[in-house]
């Protein structure tokens, strides 16, 4: 995270920053568990740093089911049953990644490791709410994260899942429309992975295009 830390430090001084941070207290004292812990909020930060990434993976906000979120979109810890959402990402790898082989568990660590920033629009939730957190002022910051990025990263591949993180393109490319990939699919839900998500080919896709660039492409298989 050493790399972000310059990035959170100007955040934590914005009064917008304070604004978010006073409500999430708030209803962290509530009698409903607020999702991730506390200390994982920012792990999309912490296990890609800014300097490596190459694929942001931007979804709606994290699984609201207990021990589910840890901070990384879409992502679950070991031993945690792999949620339908990620069942459908596997899926959709498995039709578009030769030779992809399915895995047991749920955890993409792997993928962040290797410069592909998990991110949700929206980082925390309530128990069994989903997007109960959108109102907090989260967008903001994950805007400036998107922005941080697409100034500061060459050739980045932005994989934008569901209408809440379509939003973002607009800002990618008002930066720099030039020198970044981006990429629009349905959420991967059950109930909208068969409007599109399935078939998209954002995998591979991706992968194409950071080659084409000179880059290595990400190994997908977790």
């Amino acid at each position: 995270m050493a790399s972000w830390d310059t990035f959170l430090q100007d955040q934590q001084d914005a009064s917008y920053y304070k604004d978010i941070q006073s409500k999430l207290a708030d209803k962290r004292a509530s009698d409903e568990p607020v999702y991730p812990p506390e200390d994982q909020v920012f792990n999309a930060l912490r296990q890609c740093a800014l300097e490596n990434v190459k694929v942001v993976i931007l979804g709606q906000d994290p699984y609201h089911g207990a021990g589910q979120a840890h901070g990384l979109s879409f992502s679950v810890p070991h031993g945690v049953a792999v949620p339908p959402s990620l069942k459908n990402i596997y899926k959709e790898l498995a039709n578009s990644i030769p030779g992809f082989m399915t895995p047991e568990h749920g955890c993409l660590e792997h993928w962040a490791q290797q410069g592909v920033l998990l991110l949700n629009t929206v980082l925390t939730v309530t128990k069994g709410q989903a997007h109960s957190h959108a109102d907090i002022g989260w967008q903001t910051f994950t805007t400036k994260i998107l922005e941080t990025v697409a100034q500061s990263q060459p050739n980045v591949v932005f994989m934008l899942w569901g209408a809440h993180a379509q939003k973002f393109a607009k800002q990618i490319r008002q930066i720099d429309c030039k020198h970044h990939l981006i990429l629009n699919a349905p959420h991967p839900s059950p109930l909208s992975a068969h409007r599109g998500f399935f078939g998209c080919h954002h995998f591979s896709h991706g992968n194409e295009w950071l080659v084409k660039k000179g880059l290595s492409p990400i190994d997908w298989q977790v």
